[in-house]
């Protein structure tokens, strides 16, 4: 089968593109797959971060695309839309995380149904950032799929709530396991900077408002001197905030921030020296912070936002908040540390996970959903 991917590849950074290259990777031990990437992903002035794009420092691995679609520019979107039609897919696969794509990847889906079978993996349907043009441009999008792929429930309800007669699929996201073994943790505290034998609690990824980093600092402000806060990931806004809870927090001196895009190379020391992952998260559907975690097998701390309850509470392999407040977070760190047993409790469920989130568990569901449609 021949299977086009639209989305965004290397140059580009970050989780999406370490998804989408996982994915080329897995369908192309079977099938004849085409990656067809963006020329422009976003406007430099529209990106809040430093760049969109790897530099020499980030090691990533490339991967051969064609670059053709602008999202800015619509003469883009019929240049990509005839490529993909000149190559001749049997299947379109597309993802789909913000409405500000609905434009482009919705014109070249809509004009490629019936040509193809066209089928979207979506990370999002209702933005963590709401805007009042998210859902017209959302439900325009939706009209271009045969069919669906969300990654946990929750994104499935949203879906439902805007399409009602999608047809679709839950497939879990699978694991990254392109980072790399645990290294020991004694080496992984040294080579980040870190005081030896403390428990420490790591905050990995963007920084976002959604995210709630400013209610874990807050729980972390409770907690004694044994503990340590990692922090590591690049801020998508100011850091201001942060840093003036930061400097409030008695035990400050614990408190390791490393604030910029965590390079593939140096992912297994974060996870290698942490005792545990808090994401204390005000919404979310699901996180690709989840699947590092399970490759590192370090258990999580989540707030019940989106799919995190049914994507780690269900499963056993962290603990699931009863709210989304400090005191809530700190109770479960507290918790979590008290004795062996609920680490050990999680690391077992983990490793029961790892079995079945597989790429090539999730690559074989994906084409028999679509053999379907």
């Amino acid at each position: 089968m021949k299977i086009a991917i639209l989305s965004c590849f290397y140059p580009y950074r970050g989780g999406i593109s370490q998804f989408n290259a996982c994915l080329l990777g897995e369908l192309g031990k079977t099938h004849i797959v085409k990656a067809f990437n963006f020329k422009r992903q976003y406007p430099e002035f529209l990106f809040p971060g430093k760049t969109q794009y790897v530099t020499a420092d980030d090691e990533a691995v490339p991967v051969e695309s064609e670059s053709l679609l602008d999202t800015a520019n619509p003469f883009s979107y019929v240049k990509t839309l005839d490529a993909i039609r000149a190559w001749g897919p049997d299947l379109l696969i597309v993802r789909y995380w913000m409405s500000y794509f609905a434009p482009s990847l919705g014109y070249i889906t809509r004009h490629m149904r019936g040509r193809c079978k066209v089928v979207s993996i979506l990370d999002n349907v209702v933005p963590h950032e709401r805007r009042f043009f998210d859902t017209p441009l959302t439900r325009y999008f939706l009209k271009g799929s045969d069919g669906f792929v969300t990654l946990c429930e929750a994104v499935s309800k949203d879906l439902l709530r805007l399409k009602p007669d999608a047809v679709y699929t839950v497939i879990p996201h699978p694991l990254y396991s392109h980072f790399g073994e645990k290294i020991d943790r004694r080496e992984a505290e040294k080579q980040l900077g870190l005081a030896p034998g403390k428990r420490n609690i790591l905050f990995f990824g963007l920084i976002r408002e959604y995210k709630g980093l400013d209610i874990l600092i807050e729980a972390f402000n409770g907690l004694g001197t044994e503990y340590q806060l990692i922090i590591a990931g690049e801020p998508y806004g100011s850091f201001e905030k942060y840093d003036r809870l930061i400097r409030a927090c008695p035990y400050r001196q614990n408190i390791k921030t490393v604030l910029r895009y965590i390079r593939d190379s140096e992912v297994t020391d974060f996870f290698s020296a942490a005792d545990v992952t808090v994401l204390p998260y005000r919404s979310a559907t699901q996180s690709g912070i989840s699947s590092i975690s399970y490759h590192f097998e370090v258990p999580m701390i989540v707030t019940d936002a989106g799919g995190l309850k049914e994507t780690i509470g269900d499963t056993g392999t962290g603990i699931v908040a009863k709210d989304c407040t400090p005191e809530s977070i700190r109770h479960e760190i507290e918790a979590y540390f008290a004795g062996p047993e609920p680490r050990k409790t999680c690391i077992e469920n983990i490793r029961k996970e790892k079995e079945r989130l597989s790429w090539g568990a999730f690559c074989s569901r994906l084409e028999a959903f679509a053999a379907k449609l």
